[in-house]
């Protein structure tokens, strides 16, 4: 049985940190590359195709697609930029055989610059480094070459890793040069370097079947589709195989339909041999990494080790006095089921019933887990979660917690308000870089509980001129107590609708969260107080006719501006007593004890 290596076929992911420009350099390595007819209309970032993609300008979901050049089949996979899809980047990385690592020609090396350099170097990978959005005025290549190269040095990089080729390129513009000072004119420098310097799959083509699942899929006509590169063998439509979970379990399944990457379709083969990534129909529950398996001799692939999640919050049934009013799917046999079909694909998220009506959901970090809040309220749901929580372990008999490495950008003269800000959630400084064009960047370790509720802050301190952004760094002892939120909620009297001589009455306690006309309900939070503690409100209230008052005396009054709070800044925002209320239509925020009565008595007997 010889090995064989198939050269006219190259596999490679791009990974890169958060706005970067991976998905802009797929679109010009398709457009160029011949993949759209003609009179096609050809969309900005079309990789991120999902609504909440296009909306924030991330990548979410890994995708794949693929290029032909010189008669070699390039299959690209686009994976997210973001810490907190990181399990989505570690499993894709199982299907590759080499990276193209893309980095700001003035950012440069960034905290998700290295935590999925790590992944890549960690499985052997020879990297490709990609000097992006060289057409910048303020682009410094070669400083960012050098920051680079000892980002791999202190990864622990080999030396054929530390060996790696360099591009630079414009994709936005659509260009690639081997020097910066160079005309660029078209990404072919770029598709001759893929092909020259990435692997091509080798192994043996005549020994049995091997497939590792490392995404799924599902189509209302097949229903689940296993997406995974053969890394032995060779595999047919209506083909009997043999599926091994991760457990030990085996089942016969028939490959229905067999399909491969061909630009941005998934077009039906016959046959697809060692090294091809392939999506196959047919797979029952096949879960993401279970191996697809010869029927005479089975044997399981080893599946990448995925970080545990570091956050968890509660998911549970609504039972405000709105419940029912503004979703499709509400109870709580809807939400049980919605979270276990999450699971099938979400590698990093956790899911445990604590009651019929509460669900823990771990996860990587809080926009992990807003996402999926997001998502399942475009679909309909209706249900409530709890304060974002930080997972605590204890190793040695010692408490340890999560530890976040933080990186900031900021404007010279907002680096005190920001160092004032961090010192009392007990983050430490480890590095600082003088002021490139007015900025300066700053570099924590700090506890992930100090980080819940800081964006919020960190944007008005530095009036939205800051750049923040953090990734799990590792487990340390117990920091001691970080303070919470400072100041109380405005929370609502009585049941109605907000009126305006209400508003202005309760403007004076603090900063309003509600307008005029809201539907409101007894225990809702309508704003944030001005002191430490709460305060309720009647935001119902109506000015009281006589003969000598008009009606339309209230439109004198004048309310200052709310602010309307995102779902992530409401998630900041909740204390361990409240909760937030989601649905289709609206996110509201509330005490988990509506009544004023009950929240007096608990928190006299927590006194």
């Amino acid at each position: 049985m010889n090995i064989f290596e198939r050269n006219d076929i190259r596999n490679i992911a791009i990974i890169a940190h958060v706005d970067h420009g991976k998905t802009t350099l797929v679109d010009a390595l398709l457009k160029q590359s011949n993949v759209y007819r003609t009179n096609e209309k050809i969309e900005e970032r079309v990789m991120d195709s999902n609504d909440l993609e296009k909306e924030r300008g991330i990548t979410i979901l890994s995708k794949n697609t693929s290029v032909s050049y010189e008669g070699v089949k390039i299959n690209i996979i686009d994976t997210p930029g973001h810490a907190d899809f990181g399990g989505e980047v570690e499993r894709v990385l199982k299907m590759v055989d080499s990276v193209l690592l893309v980095v700001d020609s003035y950012e440069g090396a960034m905290p998700q610059t290295k935590f999925v350099l790590r992944k890549a170097l960690e499985l052997g990978l020879d990297p490709i480094v990609v000097i992006n959005k060289i057409d910048k005025p303020d682009a410094r290549p070669t400083e960012v070459i050098d920051e680079i190269f000892e980002l791999f040095m202190d990864l622990g990089a080999t030396d054929e890793q530390l060996d790696f080729p360099i591009m630079y390129c414009s994709a936005r513009d659509g260009y690639a040069m081997l020097e910066p000072e160079d005309k660029g004119e078209n990404m072919i420098p770029l598709l001759d370097m893929i092909i020259k310097n990435v692997k091509a799959p080798v192994g043996y083509i005549d020994k049995p079947l091997q497939m590792l699942v490392t995404t799924l899929d599902s189509s209302e006509y097949v229903g689940r589709i296993a997406i995974g590169k053969i890394e032995r063998g060779t595999i047919r439509k209506n083909q009997m195989v043999t599926l091994m979970t991760k457990e030990g379990n085996k089942s016969n399944i028939k490959v229905s339909n067999l399909y491969v990457y061909d630009g941005l379709k998934r077009v039906d083969t016959e046959e697809a041999k060692l090294g091809d990534i392939i999506a196959i129909s047919g797979v029952g529950n096949a879960s993401i990494g279970d191996t697809i398996a010869d029927n005479e001799n089975p044997e399981a692939l080893p599946f990448v080790h995925i970080d545990e999640p570091t956050i968890s919050m509660n998911f549970m049934v609504n039972d405000s006095p709105f419940a029912g009013r503004e979703g499709d799917f509400v109870t709580s046999r809807h939400l049980r089921d919605r979270l276990l079909k999450e699971l099938e694909t979400n590698v990093s998220l956790r899911v445990n019933e604590l009651s019929p009506d509460c669900f823990e959901v771990s996860g990587r970090g809080e926009l992990h887990l807003s996402i999926l809040i997001e998502t399942m309220r475009r679909e309909g749901y209706e249900f409530q979660v709890s304060k974002p929580m930080v997972i605590f372990r204890e190793e040695n008999g010692v408490k340890v917690e999560p530890m976040e490495y933080l990186t900031i950008d900021v404007p010279e003269e907002f680096m005190g308000p920001v160092m004032e800000k961090l010192g009392p959630r007990k983050a430490e400084m480890v590095n600082m870089t003088s002021a490139i064009n007015g900025y300066v960047r700053l570099e924590f370790k700090v506890p992930a509980r100090g980080l819940i509720g800081f964006r919020n802050e960190f944007m008005t301190d530095t009036k939205g001129n800051g750049i923040m952004n953090h990734v799990f760094d590792s487990y340390e002892k117990l920091k001691g107590d970080i303070p919470e939120r400072s100041r109380g909620s405005l929370v609502v009297f009585e049941s109605g609708e907000a009126i305006t001589y209400g508003l202005f009455n309760a403007q004076e306690r603090g900063r309003l969260f509600i307008g005029p006309g809201t539907e409101v309900y007894c225990g809702m939070i309508a704003g944030e107080c001005s002191r430490a503690d709460d305060i309720e409100v009647n935001v119902c209230r109506k000015k009281q006719l006589t003969n000598t008052r008009s009606s339309g005396a209230d439109d004198s009054l004048k309310l200052t501006p709310i602010t309307e709070l995102s779902l992530e800044q409401c998630l900041e925002f909740v204390r361990a007593d409240e909760i937030v209320e989601v649905t289709p239509v609206n996110v509201r925020m509330r005490k988990r004890l509506l009544d004023p009565n009950e929240r007096k008595r608990a928190t006299s007997r927590k006194k």
